[in-house]
Protein backbone atom coordinates (compact mmCIF):
# COMPACT_ATOMS: atom_id res chain seq x y z
CA UNK A 1 0.00 0.00 0.00
CA UNK A 2 1.49 3.32 -1.08
CA UNK A 3 1.37 6.50 1.01
CA UNK A 4 -1.60 7.97 -0.86
CA UNK A 5 -3.75 4.85 -0.50
CA UNK A 6 -2.80 4.48 3.14
CA UNK A 7 -3.80 8.07 3.97
CA UNK A 8 -6.99 7.75 1.95
CA UNK A 9 -7.94 4.66 3.91
CA UNK A 10 -7.26 6.05 7.37
CA UNK A 11 -8.80 9.39 6.34
CA UNK A 12 -12.02 7.66 5.41
CA UNK A 13 -12.34 8.59 1.74
CA UNK A 14 -13.26 5.02 0.75
CA UNK A 15 -14.55 3.44 3.96
CA UNK A 16 -15.87 4.55 7.38
CA UNK A 17 -13.15 4.16 9.97
CA UNK A 18 -13.34 1.57 12.71
CA UNK A 19 -13.62 4.42 15.18
CA UNK A 20 -16.72 5.80 13.47
CA UNK A 21 -18.26 2.35 13.40
CA UNK A 22 -17.75 2.07 17.14
CA UNK A 23 -19.07 5.61 17.69
CA UNK A 24 -22.24 4.81 15.76
CA UNK A 25 -23.25 1.89 17.98
CA UNK A 26 -24.95 4.19 20.47
CA UNK A 27 -26.66 6.41 17.89
CA UNK A 28 -30.13 7.58 18.89
CA UNK A 29 -31.14 8.50 15.33
CA UNK A 30 -31.19 6.40 12.18
CA UNK A 31 -32.65 8.90 9.70
CA UNK A 32 -33.01 12.61 8.95
CA UNK A 33 -35.59 14.64 7.09
CA UNK A 34 -34.02 18.03 6.40
CA UNK A 35 -36.72 20.48 5.28
CA UNK A 36 -35.19 23.52 3.61
CA UNK A 37 -37.32 26.64 3.09
CA UNK A 38 -35.51 28.43 0.29
CA UNK A 39 -35.08 32.19 0.32
CA UNK A 40 -34.75 32.94 4.03
CA UNK A 41 -38.06 32.43 5.81
CA UNK A 42 -39.11 34.99 8.41
CA UNK A 43 -39.09 33.88 12.06
CA UNK A 44 -41.60 36.61 12.91
CA UNK A 45 -44.17 35.06 10.56
CA UNK A 46 -43.42 31.48 11.63
CA UNK A 47 -41.98 30.12 14.90
CA UNK A 48 -40.98 33.29 16.77
CA UNK A 49 -43.56 36.08 16.40
CA UNK A 50 -43.32 39.30 18.38
CA UNK A 51 -46.96 40.10 19.26
CA UNK A 52 -46.30 42.87 21.81
CA UNK A 53 -44.29 45.23 19.62
CA UNK A 54 -45.37 47.98 17.22
CA UNK A 55 -47.01 46.88 13.93
CA UNK A 56 -43.97 47.89 11.88
CA UNK A 57 -42.02 45.21 13.75
CA UNK A 58 -44.85 42.79 14.51
CA UNK A 59 -45.92 42.40 10.89
CA UNK A 60 -49.34 41.54 9.43
CA UNK A 61 -50.16 38.42 11.49
CA UNK A 62 -51.20 37.64 15.05
CA UNK A 63 -49.53 35.18 17.42
CA UNK A 64 -51.18 32.05 18.79
CA UNK A 65 -50.29 29.81 21.76
CA UNK A 66 -48.84 26.36 21.16
CA UNK A 67 -48.82 23.11 23.10
CA UNK A 68 -45.51 24.21 24.65
CA UNK A 69 -45.54 26.68 27.55
CA UNK A 70 -44.26 30.15 26.66
CA UNK A 71 -43.93 29.28 22.96
CA UNK A 72 -46.04 31.18 20.45
CA UNK A 73 -46.35 30.66 16.70
CA UNK A 74 -47.63 32.92 13.99
CA UNK A 75 -51.31 32.37 13.22
CA UNK A 76 -50.13 30.92 9.90
CA UNK A 77 -49.29 27.65 11.69
CA UNK A 78 -52.35 26.75 13.72
CA UNK A 79 -52.08 23.02 12.96
CA UNK A 80 -48.37 22.76 13.70
CA UNK A 81 -48.90 24.63 16.97
CA UNK A 82 -50.75 21.55 18.24
CA UNK A 83 -47.68 19.34 17.69
CA UNK A 84 -44.92 21.27 19.48
CA UNK A 85 -44.57 18.44 21.98
CA UNK A 86 -42.90 16.51 19.14
CA UNK A 87 -40.07 18.98 18.46
CA UNK A 88 -38.14 21.94 19.83
CA UNK A 89 -37.55 25.41 18.45
CA UNK A 90 -34.13 27.05 18.33
CA UNK A 91 -34.80 30.80 18.41
CA UNK A 92 -31.15 31.84 18.41
CA UNK A 93 -29.69 30.63 15.10
CA UNK A 94 -27.11 33.09 13.81
CA UNK A 95 -24.34 33.61 11.27
CA UNK A 96 -22.87 36.43 9.18
CA UNK A 97 -23.70 35.39 5.60
CA UNK A 98 -26.34 37.75 4.14
CA UNK A 99 -26.20 36.52 0.51
CA UNK A 100 -28.44 33.61 -0.49
CA UNK A 101 -25.67 31.46 -1.98
CA UNK A 102 -23.32 31.94 0.98
CA UNK A 103 -26.07 31.40 3.54
CA UNK A 104 -27.24 28.28 1.74
CA UNK A 105 -23.73 26.85 1.56
CA UNK A 106 -23.28 27.45 5.30
CA UNK A 107 -26.62 25.82 6.16
CA UNK A 108 -25.93 22.81 3.90
CA UNK A 109 -22.34 22.15 4.97
CA UNK A 110 -21.89 23.62 8.45
CA UNK A 111 -18.85 25.52 7.18
CA UNK A 112 -18.44 29.18 6.26
CA UNK A 113 -18.01 29.49 2.49
CA UNK A 114 -14.41 29.36 1.33
CA UNK A 115 -12.76 30.07 -2.01
CA UNK A 116 -10.12 27.45 -1.23
CA UNK A 117 -12.34 24.40 -0.76
CA UNK A 118 -15.79 23.06 -1.56
CA UNK A 119 -17.14 21.53 1.63
CA UNK A 120 -19.34 18.44 1.63
CA UNK A 121 -23.04 18.75 2.39
CA UNK A 122 -24.50 17.14 5.50
CA UNK A 123 -26.18 14.53 3.29
CA UNK A 124 -22.92 13.58 1.61
CA UNK A 125 -21.13 13.28 4.96
CA UNK A 126 -23.85 10.98 6.30
CA UNK A 127 -23.81 8.99 3.06
CA UNK A 128 -20.03 8.64 3.32
CA UNK A 129 -19.97 7.67 6.99
CA UNK A 130 -23.03 5.43 7.24
CA UNK A 131 -23.37 4.03 3.73
CA UNK A 132 -26.13 2.23 1.84
CA UNK A 133 -29.04 0.58 3.63
CA UNK A 134 -31.63 -1.75 2.04
CA UNK A 135 -30.15 -1.17 -1.44
CA UNK A 136 -31.45 2.41 -1.39
CA UNK A 137 -29.40 5.55 -1.99
CA UNK A 138 -28.44 6.89 1.44
CA UNK A 139 -29.01 10.52 0.41
CA UNK A 140 -32.05 11.65 -1.60
CA UNK A 141 -33.00 15.19 -2.62
CA UNK A 142 -36.69 16.01 -3.13
CA UNK A 143 -37.80 16.96 -5.72
CA UNK A 144 -34.42 17.65 -7.36
CA UNK A 145 -30.82 18.32 -6.40
CA UNK A 146 -31.21 21.97 -5.49
CA UNK A 147 -27.73 23.33 -6.20
CA UNK A 148 -24.02 22.57 -5.97
CA UNK A 149 -24.05 23.06 -2.19
CA UNK A 150 -26.17 19.90 -1.87
CA UNK A 151 -23.31 17.87 -3.32
CA UNK A 152 -20.28 16.02 -2.04
CA UNK A 153 -17.74 18.85 -2.28
CA UNK A 154 -14.25 17.53 -1.58
CA UNK A 155 -15.56 13.98 -1.17
CA UNK A 156 -15.92 11.53 -4.02
CA UNK A 157 -18.85 12.22 -6.36
CA UNK A 158 -20.34 8.84 -5.42
CA UNK A 159 -21.67 10.60 -2.30
CA UNK A 160 -23.76 13.09 -4.27
CA UNK A 161 -27.53 13.04 -3.67
CA UNK A 162 -30.01 11.10 -5.76
CA UNK A 163 -32.54 13.56 -7.17
CA UNK A 164 -36.06 12.44 -8.07
CA UNK A 165 -36.11 14.48 -11.27
CA UNK A 166 -39.85 15.04 -10.85
CA UNK A 167 -42.18 16.61 -8.31
CA UNK A 168 -44.19 14.08 -6.25
CA UNK A 169 -47.18 16.44 -6.45
CA UNK A 170 -47.27 16.34 -10.25
CA UNK A 171 -49.85 14.14 -12.06
CA UNK A 172 -48.55 10.64 -12.86
CA UNK A 173 -45.41 11.23 -10.83
CA UNK A 174 -42.53 8.88 -11.67
CA UNK A 175 -38.90 8.98 -10.64
CA UNK A 176 -37.07 9.63 -13.88
CA UNK A 177 -34.17 7.21 -13.46
CA UNK A 178 -36.41 4.40 -12.22
CA UNK A 179 -39.24 4.62 -14.73
CA UNK A 180 -37.21 3.33 -17.67
CA UNK A 181 -35.68 0.37 -15.85
CA UNK A 182 -32.42 -1.21 -16.97
CA UNK A 183 -31.66 -4.34 -18.98
CA UNK A 184 -28.59 -6.55 -19.04
CA UNK A 185 -28.07 -5.47 -22.65
CA UNK A 186 -27.89 -1.80 -21.65
CA UNK A 187 -25.50 -2.57 -18.85
CA UNK A 188 -23.24 -4.65 -21.10
CA UNK A 189 -23.24 -1.90 -23.72
CA UNK A 190 -22.21 0.71 -21.14
CA UNK A 191 -19.39 -1.52 -19.91
CA UNK A 192 -18.19 -2.10 -23.48
CA UNK A 193 -18.08 1.61 -24.31
CA UNK A 194 -16.53 2.42 -20.95
CA UNK A 195 -13.83 -0.24 -20.83
CA UNK A 196 -11.27 1.39 -23.13
CA UNK A 197 -11.64 4.72 -21.36
CA UNK A 198 -11.10 3.09 -17.96
CA UNK A 199 -8.05 1.24 -19.23
CA UNK A 200 -6.42 4.48 -20.33
CA UNK A 201 -7.52 6.66 -17.42
CA UNK A 202 -6.81 6.10 -13.74
CA UNK A 203 -8.28 8.65 -11.36
CA UNK A 204 -10.41 8.84 -8.24
CA UNK A 205 -13.22 10.48 -10.22
CA UNK A 206 -13.41 7.62 -12.72
CA UNK A 207 -13.52 5.05 -9.92
CA UNK A 208 -16.15 7.10 -8.11
CA UNK A 209 -18.38 7.26 -11.17
CA UNK A 210 -17.92 3.52 -11.68
CA UNK A 211 -19.17 2.98 -8.13
CA UNK A 212 -22.01 5.47 -8.74
CA UNK A 213 -23.21 3.55 -11.82
CA UNK A 214 -23.00 0.22 -9.99
CA UNK A 215 -25.24 1.60 -7.25
CA UNK A 216 -27.62 3.09 -9.83
CA UNK A 217 -27.99 -0.25 -11.61
CA UNK A 218 -28.67 -1.99 -8.28
CA UNK A 219 -31.28 0.63 -7.44
CA UNK A 220 -33.05 0.43 -10.79
CA UNK A 221 -33.19 -3.36 -10.74
CA UNK A 222 -34.47 -3.73 -7.18
CA UNK A 223 -38.23 -4.11 -6.80
CA UNK A 224 -38.08 -3.02 -3.16
CA UNK A 225 -36.14 0.10 -4.06
CA UNK A 226 -38.55 1.05 -6.83
CA UNK A 227 -41.53 0.60 -4.50
CA UNK A 228 -39.99 2.97 -1.96
CA UNK A 229 -40.48 5.79 -4.47
CA UNK A 230 -44.00 4.71 -5.47
CA UNK A 231 -46.58 7.05 -3.95
CA UNK A 232 -49.42 4.98 -5.40
CA UNK A 233 -48.79 2.57 -2.52
CA UNK A 234 -50.04 5.24 -0.10
CA UNK A 235 -53.74 5.45 0.71
CA UNK A 236 -55.77 8.41 -0.46
CA UNK A 237 -56.54 9.29 3.15
CA UNK A 238 -52.82 9.64 3.93
CA UNK A 239 -52.32 11.80 0.85
CA UNK A 240 -55.19 14.00 1.97
CA UNK A 241 -53.76 14.23 5.48
CA UNK A 242 -50.48 15.63 4.15
CA UNK A 243 -52.28 17.66 1.50
CA UNK A 244 -52.26 16.99 -2.23
CA UNK A 245 -49.89 19.89 -2.64
CA UNK A 246 -46.18 20.37 -3.30
CA UNK A 247 -45.38 20.57 0.41
CA UNK A 248 -47.65 17.67 1.30
CA UNK A 249 -46.51 15.16 -1.29
CA UNK A 250 -42.83 16.05 -0.91
CA UNK A 251 -42.99 15.38 2.82
CA UNK A 252 -45.06 12.24 2.32
CA UNK A 253 -42.51 10.68 -0.02
CA UNK A 254 -39.78 11.73 2.43
CA UNK A 255 -41.46 9.71 5.18
CA UNK A 256 -41.84 6.81 2.78
CA UNK A 257 -38.16 6.93 1.84
CA UNK A 258 -36.74 7.01 5.37
CA UNK A 259 -39.16 4.24 6.33
CA UNK A 260 -37.71 2.16 3.50
CA UNK A 261 -34.05 2.74 4.35
CA UNK A 262 -32.86 6.09 3.00
CA UNK A 263 -30.71 7.74 5.67
CA UNK A 264 -31.24 11.42 4.85
CA UNK A 265 -33.86 13.13 2.71
CA UNK A 266 -33.43 16.81 1.94
CA UNK A 267 -36.71 18.46 0.99
CA UNK A 268 -36.99 21.84 -0.67
CA UNK A 269 -40.26 23.78 -0.53
CA UNK A 270 -41.41 27.28 -1.36
CA UNK A 271 -39.85 30.64 -2.13
CA UNK A 272 -39.51 32.78 0.99
CA UNK A 273 -37.39 35.71 -0.22
CA UNK A 274 -40.10 38.16 0.81
CA UNK A 275 -38.71 41.63 0.18
CA UNK A 276 -42.22 42.72 -0.86
CA UNK A 277 -45.72 41.94 0.40
CA UNK A 278 -44.83 39.29 2.93
CA UNK A 279 -48.50 38.85 3.81
CA UNK A 280 -49.41 37.67 0.32
CA UNK A 281 -46.51 35.20 0.27
CA UNK A 282 -47.53 33.60 3.57
CA UNK A 283 -51.23 33.60 2.71
CA UNK A 284 -50.32 31.60 -0.40
CA UNK A 285 -47.64 29.21 0.90
CA UNK A 286 -48.05 28.80 4.65
CA UNK A 287 -51.29 26.75 4.65
CA UNK A 288 -49.61 24.00 2.57
CA UNK A 289 -46.57 23.98 4.81
CA UNK A 290 -48.62 24.03 8.02
CA UNK A 291 -50.72 21.04 6.93
CA UNK A 292 -47.74 19.08 5.63
CA UNK A 293 -45.46 19.58 8.64
CA UNK A 294 -48.19 18.79 11.17
CA UNK A 295 -49.05 15.62 9.22
CA UNK A 296 -45.39 14.61 9.04
CA UNK A 297 -44.83 14.84 12.79
CA UNK A 298 -48.13 13.11 13.52
CA UNK A 299 -47.49 10.35 10.98
CA UNK A 300 -43.93 9.72 12.17
CA UNK A 301 -45.18 9.48 15.76
CA UNK A 302 -48.00 7.08 14.89
CA UNK A 303 -45.66 4.79 12.95
CA UNK A 304 -42.99 4.74 15.67
CA UNK A 305 -40.56 6.51 13.36
CA UNK A 306 -40.16 9.75 15.29
CA UNK A 307 -38.04 7.99 17.90
CA UNK A 308 -35.46 7.20 15.22
CA UNK A 309 -35.85 10.16 12.85
CA UNK A 310 -34.53 13.71 13.24
CA UNK A 311 -36.67 16.34 11.54
CA UNK A 312 -35.08 19.72 10.84
CA UNK A 313 -36.95 22.70 9.36
CA UNK A 314 -34.70 25.63 8.52
CA UNK A 315 -33.61 28.22 5.97
CA UNK A 316 -30.46 30.08 4.91
CA UNK A 317 -31.15 33.05 7.22
CA UNK A 318 -33.97 35.15 8.64
CA UNK A 319 -35.55 38.50 7.81
CA UNK A 320 -35.13 42.03 9.15
CA UNK A 321 -36.93 42.96 12.36
CA UNK A 322 -38.73 45.87 10.72
CA UNK A 323 -41.21 45.69 7.84
CA UNK A 324 -39.87 47.73 4.91
CA UNK A 325 -41.68 50.29 2.70
CA UNK A 326 -42.98 47.61 0.33
CA UNK A 327 -44.47 45.45 3.07
CA UNK A 328 -41.67 42.91 3.18
CA UNK A 329 -38.59 42.06 5.18
CA UNK A 330 -35.01 41.97 3.91
CA UNK A 331 -32.11 39.55 4.50
CA UNK A 332 -31.03 39.19 8.13
CA UNK A 333 -28.59 36.45 9.18
CA UNK A 334 -28.00 37.80 12.70
CA UNK A 335 -30.92 35.88 14.19
CA UNK A 336 -33.42 33.32 12.88
CA UNK A 337 -35.28 30.20 14.03
CA UNK A 338 -35.04 26.49 13.30
CA UNK A 339 -37.23 23.54 14.23
CA UNK A 340 -35.52 20.32 15.30
CA UNK A 341 -37.30 17.29 16.68
CA UNK A 342 -37.44 13.54 16.87
CA UNK A 343 -34.81 11.02 17.83
CA UNK A 344 -32.70 12.04 20.79
CA UNK A 345 -34.08 15.58 20.96
CA UNK A 346 -35.64 16.94 24.14
CA UNK A 347 -38.90 17.76 22.38
CA UNK A 348 -41.36 20.42 23.51
CA UNK A 349 -38.71 22.97 24.48
CA UNK A 350 -37.40 26.35 23.34
CA UNK A 351 -33.66 26.96 23.08
CA UNK A 352 -32.15 30.43 22.97
CA UNK A 353 -33.88 33.76 22.56
CA UNK A 354 -33.86 36.64 20.12
CA UNK A 355 -34.75 39.68 22.20
CA UNK A 356 -37.95 41.71 22.10
CA UNK A 357 -37.50 42.92 18.51
CA UNK A 358 -35.44 40.06 17.01
CA UNK A 359 -32.56 42.46 16.49
CA UNK A 360 -29.95 40.02 17.79
CA UNK A 361 -29.47 36.84 19.77
CA UNK A 362 -30.11 37.49 23.45
CA UNK A 363 -28.92 34.17 24.85
CA UNK A 364 -27.45 30.83 23.68
CA UNK A 365 -26.38 31.63 20.10
CA UNK A 366 -26.37 28.63 17.76
CA UNK A 367 -24.12 28.56 14.69
CA UNK A 368 -24.80 26.20 11.76
CA UNK A 369 -21.83 24.06 12.81
CA UNK A 370 -23.39 23.63 16.27
CA UNK A 371 -26.62 22.42 14.70
CA UNK A 372 -24.66 19.99 12.52
CA UNK A 373 -22.50 18.70 15.36
CA UNK A 374 -25.68 17.98 17.32
CA UNK A 375 -27.16 16.08 14.37
CA UNK A 376 -23.95 14.12 13.81
CA UNK A 377 -23.80 13.22 17.50
CA UNK A 378 -27.34 11.86 17.40
CA UNK A 379 -26.59 9.94 14.20
CA UNK A 380 -23.48 8.35 15.67
CA UNK A 381 -21.09 10.19 13.37
CA UNK A 382 -17.89 11.40 15.01
CA UNK A 383 -17.65 15.16 14.36
CA UNK A 384 -13.95 15.35 15.19
CA UNK A 385 -13.00 12.76 12.58
CA UNK A 386 -10.91 14.13 9.72
CA UNK A 387 -11.57 13.27 6.08
CA UNK A 388 -8.97 13.78 3.38
CA UNK A 389 -9.37 15.91 0.27
CA UNK A 390 -7.84 14.74 -3.02
CA UNK A 391 -4.72 16.78 -2.25
CA UNK A 392 -4.44 15.14 1.21
CA UNK A 393 -5.75 18.08 3.19
CA UNK A 394 -7.53 16.96 6.38
CA UNK A 395 -11.04 18.37 6.89
CA UNK A 396 -12.84 17.83 10.19
CA UNK A 397 -16.44 16.64 9.77
CA UNK A 398 -17.75 19.46 11.97
CA UNK A 399 -16.14 22.02 14.24
CA UNK A 400 -19.28 22.96 16.18
CA UNK A 401 -20.37 22.17 19.70
CA UNK A 402 -23.16 19.72 20.53
CA UNK A 403 -26.17 21.57 21.98
CA UNK A 404 -26.37 19.48 25.14
CA UNK A 405 -29.48 21.22 26.45
CA UNK A 406 -31.45 19.82 23.50
CA UNK A 407 -30.32 16.22 23.95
Amino acid sequence: MNRRNFLATIGGISFPSLLSAQYGKNAKAKNIIYVYLTGGISAQETWNPKPLVDPEFRGPFSAIPTKTDDLFFSENFQKLAKHTDKFSVIQSMTHGQAAHERGTEYMFTGYKPSAAIKYASIGSIISHELGVRNSLPPYVSVPNVQNEFSNSGFLSSQYNPFGLGSDPASPNFKVRDLSNGVSDRKRNLLELVDSKFKQETESDNVKAMDKFYDQAFDLMSSKKSIEAFDLSKESDSIKEKYGKTQAGQRLLISRRLIESGVRIVKVNYGSWDNHDNIKNSFDRQAPELDTALSALFDDLKERGLLDETIVVVTSEFGRTPKINKTGGRDHYPKVFSTIIGGAGIKNGTVYGSSGSLSMEVEENPVLPEDLFSTIFYLMGVESTKELMTSDLRPIQISKGSVIEALI
